[in-house]
């Protein structure tokens, strides 16, 4: 009799805490290139809901099983269904996890390597930050399919500039880790034996700030971005004063007065 594979294996998501409360998701289809399936998008969703209301959690980190980040939407479970509405719901799904990355409280980095390609390439794009292998490479390819990419294409478009996003959007073409860095996709490249590492110097410097400050500018960050510019000024000038009232940040700009380390843990109960 052959042995039970591991629970762990058989799970579309698996969640992982490491000390100082960073989560690593790991999208874990290996043998489909972690492709986005109903059961792995219904996983990821309920899992960020749940790191959403978790203070211990401080930053997340998604990345990939296997050879690849994330290959897209799972194509035969798709053309398995040929129906408008079960299409208006899988993609409305999806749009609710992406949505849900940029407003959870805590930073979500992209670990990627191998391939991050459609619905994988807005995964990354939808986090607040990406560290990417050199041996990482992006597309937008659903135009070889036949099929426009207009969903990952909203959140392309909100990392690249216009020409460069539709480029990518009309040819399928990938580009290598250095031009997805050059182009505002990702924020760092490593060789892929130093990914982990420089993912850490990333998640260290995110967790020794406060929390609550991070979670205050996140959703501030967001927000303007979509307003124009006078109604962007001021929302921000009223979350800084919000934000300098606040007992984190007073004791900060006393820290720095005194020429100190400020103290941010809360007084014992």
């Amino acid at each position: 009799m052959n042995a039970p594979e591991n629970k762990a294996d058989l799970e579309p998501l698996v969640l992982e805490r490491r000390a100082g409360g960073v989560v690593h998701l790991t999208l874990n289809r290996p043998s489909q290139f972690n492709s986005l399936s109903e059961e792995m998008l219904a996983a990821l969703l309920a899992t960020l809901e749940r790191i959403a209301g978790d203070t211990t959690a401080r930053v997340v980190v998604l990345g990939g099983a296997g050879k690849a980040f994330c290959a897209g939407h799972d194509l035969k479970q798709i053309k398995a269904r040929p129906d408008v509405e079960y299409y208006r719901k899988l993609f409305a799904e999806c749009t609710r996890v992406m949505m849900r990355i940029q407003k959870l409280p805590q930073p979500v980095i992209a670990r990627v390597h191998g391939i991050a390609t459609a619905a994988g390439c807005q995964l990354v794009a939808m986090c607040d930050l990406a560290v990417a292998s050199t041996e990482a490479k992006f597309a937008v390819s659903g135009i070889n399919v036949g099929l426009f990419c207009s969903t990952p294409g909203v959140a392309l478009s909100r990392n690249l500039d216009r020409k460069r996003a539709f480029e990518m959007l009309v040819t399928g073409e990938f580009i290598d880790a250095a031009t997805a860095k050059h182009r505002g996709l990702i924020n760092r490249v490593v060789e892929p034996d130093a990914l982990d590492a420089e993912i850490a110097r990333l998640t260290d410097a995110i967790v020794a700030k406060p929390g609550a400050v991070i979670a205050l500018g996140k959703d501030l960050f967001y927000r303007q971005a979509e307003m124009g510019i006078e109604a962007a000024y001021q929302l921000a000038g009223q979350t800084m004063a919000c934000n300098m009232i606040d007992g984190v940040a007073q004791e900060g700009v006393q820290a720095f007065i005194d020429k100190r380390k400020p103290n941010w843990e809360p007084p014992p109960a």
